[in-house]
């Protein structure tokens, strides 16, 4: 037996003991994940140093600020989200008990991110922890110091037999894989994520996939342009360009390109100095090989702004592309990196035209003054999300779900549903014994007479307040009876 399949029949068995499911342990498990969060900070913070170039500040502004509201709103909500949900009757149910109860799916594999190593890793956990599943969690092996805090750490905050910390590279990971889970949690590249689909199917596991593609931002003449390119320059930029919903490239009429370009080397140089080599706020890509795959996009391309690059360091200019062709190399795959192409197009139907020629994209941007551009282009294309006006914050909105579409992913996630997402929602219809001649409809022998009561039954809506209940008692005994004289005397 792999060490991986003893770490998924461990964490099996300890499910099975039924702690999981009372509310004050969930409670306790996300206040302990919160006191790691806190207790933690240097370490996470210097691991990520190591890995990604991110400053202290960086790491609690883009990671860990995001994780201590999540665990906040599953604290505040957990016993709202845990209870029976109420549904709506109909006259044949209007006696009987009629609810969701969600319940804990089991045991649920989490493979982590190496962008964001804590968020797209410990927010899953949150709201798997908090519908009282145990969790398999495999941090990226691509960040190895942060993967080792991880593995050391979160073991002396956590129940450690429900939520194993398992390492390794991508022979570990197909190992865990082969074992059956009651969820799969997969954050990365769509290539991987056809592997992780193909393994969850051999258990018919579900999964959520959260994966990317090349989310467009359209800017429109009409706008304040010096705010749209100061806020796609950040969007872009920030972690390097390595981030899932960074805008991937720009879609905007000739006639604004240069005046784009000029706004966004102002904002390169406000934000990374003019030296952002040696700039502390301004990351690294995170090894050699994505450094390559990231500087062979640009064959091909007119550079406008950046360019540089240093293998040695694995530095890569924020860099800016004007005159993209469509069939350029830059747009054939994620760039995952900080090169940003300009496409020139005649205006929204064309944009809209292009965007709709590709996968469907996890995030659609637009910078518009209009509001009739603004909903032309979210009634004409299909994406994960939309954001208008601005980048990446909509991730931030527990309230929205977040997750792709198509290409882009499946499943979605983030405060309340990834409770639902990591729940079984459990369809509960508590009958009661009485008023057995109701159900004289559905029972031999069928009749028209039968029919037209049953459509009544079930075709009428009922919502029940306490005196509409008192009245809909009476209406029922009334109809009862008369029932029972007509089919039964």
């Amino acid at each position: 037996m792999s060490q991986e399949q003893q770490v998924a029949e461990r964490t099996r068995q300890a499910f099975l003991t039924g702690r999981t499911r009372p509310l004050k342990h969930r409670v306790s498990q996300l206040k302990a994940l919160r006191r790691f969060i806190v207790e933690q900070q240097k370490d996470i913070a210097e691991a990520l140093q190591k890995d990604l170039g991110k400053t202290e500040y960086g790491t609690q502004l883009y990671e860990m600020l995001g994780l201590e509201d999540e665990i906040k709103v599953a604290l505040d909500h957990l016993a709202e989200w845990a209870a029976p949900r109420p549904v709506g009757k109909t006259l044949l149910t209007a006696l009987d008990d009629v609810y969701i109860q969600p319940e804990p799916l089991g045991v649920v594999l989490i493979i982590g991110a190496w962008n964001y190593p804590w968020a797209l890793t410990l927010q899953p956990l949150i709201g798997a922890i908090a519908a009282g599943n145990a969790v398999v969690v495999k941090p990226s092996e691509v960040c190895t110091h942060t993967a080792k805090v991880m593995e050391d750490l979160l073991p002396r905050y956590l129940d450690k037999e429900l939520y194993p910390v398992v390492t390794g590279g991508a022979s570990e990971t197909q190992e865990l894989l082969r074992q059956r889970f009651d969820h799969i949690f997969y954050t990365g590249s769509s290539a991987v994520g056809k592997l992780v689909m193909e393994a969850a199917a051999r258990h018919l596991s579900p999964v959520t996939l959260e994966l990317g593609g090349k989310s467009p931002c359209y800017v429109d003449k009409d706008c304040d342009l010096a705010v749209a390119s100061r806020r796609i320059t950040w969007g872009k930029f920030v972690n390097c360009g390595q981030t899932c919903i960074a805008p991937d490239y720009v879609l905007c009429e000739p006639g604004i390109q240069d005046r784009l370009l000029q706004e966004m080397r102002s904002c390169i140089k406000e934000f990374y100095t003019d030296d952002p080599k040696s700039f502390p706020d301004y990351g690294r890509i995170i090894n050699q090989r994505h450094f390559q795959r990231v500087t062979a996009l640009l064959e091909g391309s007119m550079v406008a702004i950046g360019g540089d690059s240093d293998e040695s360091q694995c530095y890569i200019a924020p860099t800016v592309l004007r005159d993209v062709k469509p069939e350029a190399k830059v747009m054939q795959e994620e760039i995952f990196g900080p090169v940003l192409p300009i496409l020139p197009v005649s205006g929204p139907d064309e944009a809209i035209r292009f965007i709709n020629s590709r996968e469907k994209p996890l995030v659609l941007y637009i910078f518009s003054s209009s509001n009739k551009v603004i909903k032309q282009m979210i009634a004409e294309t299909s994406s994960g999300g939309v954001l208008a006006n601005d980048c990446l914050v909509h991730y931030t909105v527990s309230a929205l779900p977040f997750g792709g579409v198509g290409h882009s992913g499946m499943g979605r996630y983030h405060g309340k549903c990834t409770f639902d997402q990591l729940s079984n929602l459990r369809s509960c219809l508590i009958k009661t014994l009485s008023m057995e001649v109701v159900n004289k409809m559905r029972y031999p022998p069928h009749t028209a007479e039968r029919l037209r009561w049953a459509r009544v039954l079930l075709l009428t809506r009922v919502r029940l307040g306490r005196l509409r209940q008192l009245a809909l008692f009476a209406l029922l005994g009334v109809l009862a009876a008369f029932m029972y004289k007509r089919f039964i005397k």
